[in-house]
């Protein structure tokens, strides 16, 4: 009997230990000012044997004594800080409970502290102290998950002040300081430090480091509704992809609209780069739609229609500069809404319908070069992306594209290359001649032989696509290729194992 009796005794004990609380019968209820003691005493050196060091003896121990220093310092620091906090905390006199922080690194800190307080505070402290009658007690919180033994004081303070919000306020140590706080008092289930730690979150700045901080240990401690109102900052309803697509169609139709350039330029910079980290995230994420850059795109190819239709009317012809400002506009939309569609991969149904374009090409031809050589840049950009492999479609649309665009591209070369600063020749020529390379060795020859011609009245004002032409000569008199059945037969041979 006696051997059960110390037995069920050793696991209450046990117990005890592992939730930190051990009942302390020897502690009286004392009438004290709160008091604080630090024990942070680093371990001695080791002594060595005497004996004559060598160099790397003398290196081990300057390194050892730097370490040593830096974690003094550290303490020290520390120290301060804790002596200055409890200095300035609110603890009324007469703590019957000490509370004692023990830091991973050996630094401790004593709190005598009111039960009364902890156990209305704190539905942990409440439930470990509530059925103890008159017995005081001696509680440990041993740090095991970090180094900031001042968060843990701090939390106990923070439970003997009226205004919550101010102490926040007037500790201003930013976000993850609070997102530490916010911790430790969810573990001891001090509710009322919870919401004002949210509270203080919701209504203070994050940078994008401090929001990622936010959602990680909002999502780890799992408040569930506590956090739903400091979770709006990042979150909404805007779960349905139509939604969402309406607004990228408010915003992509603004920049192609805008009226001041040089704001134009800037959002249109800003909103490629945001829809190409779109691209290279989470395909779960929602993204601006196929349908609506195509539709964006319709609408350029219609609006560039009618402003080289009235290039050429014989009607009285508006301003120079506004016409060749408005064809120079629509042209740039278009490249534009095409570099997003390459980018995410799904441009190859725009060289089909650049391809078609017959009418536009018709009146491409009728209107002066200084107008019209932006919309030649279209073609090099899709010769670009299909050269590089970004855009993929049959030989029959790769030779059509050529067919309608390839002898307005030639025309306007010369002024595409001196007027924009954009336009890389090296970039244009290299994409031009690998789309001519993808076409079948006849159609090779009919576009390079009439490349041929022109580059020798031309010059630079052609593109220079020698290199294509190089290769068509091999292929087509010096590496002639014939497709000759093959005769060998691949043999197999089925065996069996035993069983």
């Amino acid at each position: 009997m006696g051997g059960e009796t110390a037995l069920k005794s050793t696991r209450e004990v046990s117990a005890m230990i592992k939730h930190g609380f051990i009942p302390d019968p020897t502690l009286t209820s004392l009438s004290f000012s709160p008091s604080r003691t630090f024990s942070s005493s680093p371990p001695p050196f080791p002594t060595r044997p005497t004996h004559t060091q060598t160099l790397f003896d003398m290196m081990s121990d300057e390194h050892h004594h730097r370490d040593h220093k830096f974690s003094d310092d550290k303490r020290r620091k520390m120290q301060d800080r804790v002596s200055k906090l409890l200095d300035e905390a609110p603890l009324r006199p007469g703590g019957d409970v000490r509370v004692t922080v023990v830091g991973r690194d050996g630094f401790k800190v004593s709190m005598e502290v009111h039960k009364s307080v902890l156990a209305d505070k704190s539905r942990f402290f409440a439930e470990k102290l509530g059925c103890d009658g008159g017995v005081s007690h001696s509680v440990e919180i041993t740090i095991s998950d970090c180094d900031d033994v001042e968060v843990y004081v701090e939390a106990v303070v923070l439970m003997h002040c009226e205004d919550l919000k101010k102490r926040l306020r007037t500790m201003a140590e930013g976000v993850s300081k609070i997102l530490s706080l916010l911790k430790v008092s969810a573990a001891i289930m001090f509710d009322l430090g919870v919401v004002s730690c949210l509270e203080y979150l919701e209504a203070i700045p994050w940078t994008e480091t401090e929001q990622e901080e936010v959602i990680s240990q909002l999502g780890h401690l799992q408040l569930h509704d506590s956090a739903t109102e400091v979770l709006l900052r990042v979150t909404s309803d805007l779960s349905c992809a139509a939604k969402a697509d309406d607004i990228f169609m408010d915003l992509l139709s603004g920049v192609l609209q805008a009226k001041d350039d040089k704001a134009r330029r800037e959002m249109k910079a800003l909103l490629s780069r945001l829809l190409k980290e779109n691209a290279s995230s989470d395909s779960s994420r929602l993204d601006v739609s196929k349908d609506t850059l195509y539709h964006l795109c319709h609408r350029c190819i219609n609006s560039l229609v009618l402003c080289l239709s009235e290039a050429t009317s014989k009607d009285e012809k508006p301003d120079r500069g506004v016409l060749m400002s408005e064809i120079s506009r629509e042209a740039d939309n278009i490249q534009w809404i095409v570099d997003i569609l390459i980018g995410k991969k799904i441009g190859d149904e725009f060289v089909k319908i650049w391809a078609e374009q017959k009418e536009l090409a018709t009146l491409h031809s009728q209107v002066p070069t200084i107008y019209r050589h932006e919309i030649s840049r279209i073609t090099a950009q899709l010769c670009i992306g299909i050269g590089r492999g970004h855009i993929l479609v049959p030989k029959e649309i790769r030779f059509s594209l050529l067919s309608t665009w390839l002898e307005a591209l030639y025309e306007d070369f010369g002024w595409m290359r001196r007027a924009s600063k954009a336009v890389d020749k090296k970039l244009v020529e290299d994409g031009l001649s690998q789309t001519i390379l993808t076409l079948p060795l006849l159609q090779q020859q009919d576009v390079l032989l009439n490349w041929f011609d022109r580059f020798l009245n031309k010059g630079d004002d052609c593109p220079n696509i020698q290199k294509a032409f190089e290769i068509w000569w091999r292929r087509a008199f010096i590496r002639q290729y014939s497709a000759e059945p093959d005769n060998s037969q691949l043999q197999i041979t089925l065996c069996d194992y035993p069983s």
